[in-house]
């Protein structure tokens, strides 16, 4: 009978034991969905590569991922002579309506609290293709930075609009980042955190 009584009370200690850990498991789990790390992202439009340039130094300083917004129809020379009122940019950005498609690629913003959103001036704001971007997108909630490069508009503008149209985004100050270089870039990331 003590055989017998030690087998029941091993087995007992050896349940609850196991029991235990499944608890222990499954709160880790819960804790680690919890402290998941958020990513940053530096998402770019760029027409002629020198946005491109900024976005991927800028990239490599902040530790971030890195994604071109890409048109489904890619702009030529001709697109963007900003001197022919019949060129595409220049009907695009006529109407503020205007949402030229992008290429669909993967892309979970989800996974991002902080995004950098580059793009060229063109008027004194930015691309329309940049608003696609923002509506294809839930930006709510996160942290966004604007960046561009331009010729020789500020950037205030292309900012104020942003941010009275996705009103939802947590807005950080934008930047020109003409000619940046990497301890400027160093210096601006840290600056935000």
């Amino acid at each position: 009978m003590k055989k017998f009584s030690i087998i029941i009370i091993a087995a007992s200690l050896m349940m609850a034991a196991c029991a235990n850990s499944e608890r222990k498991t499954e709160n880790q789990s819960e804790n680690q969905n919890e402290t998941k790390e958020m990513k940053t992202l530096v998402a770019y439009f760029s027409a002629s590569g020198v946005t491109r340039g900024v976005a991927t130094q800028l990239a490599e300083v902040a530790g971030a991922d890195l994604y071109e917004i890409v048109p489904e129809q890619i702009y030529t020379d001709a697109d963007l002579d900003w001197r022919d009122s019949l060129s595409r940019s220049s009907v695009e950005m006529k109407d503020k309506t205007s949402r030229p498609s992008i290429k669909k690629t993967e892309l979970k913003i989800d996974d991002y609290d902080t995004i950098y959103v580059g793009f060229p001036i063109w008027w004194y704001t930015c691309p329309t293709i940049i608003n696609t971007f923002m509506e294809t997108y839930d930006f709510a909630g996160k942290t966004v930075i604007p960046f561009a490069t331009s010729g020789s508009s500020p950037i205030e503008q292309a900012c104020s609009d942003l941010k009275s149209a996705y009103p939802k985004a947590n807005w950080k100050e934008g930047r020109l980042l003409n000619n940046a270089t990497k301890e400027q870039l160093e210096e601006w990331v840290k600056s935000l955190q």
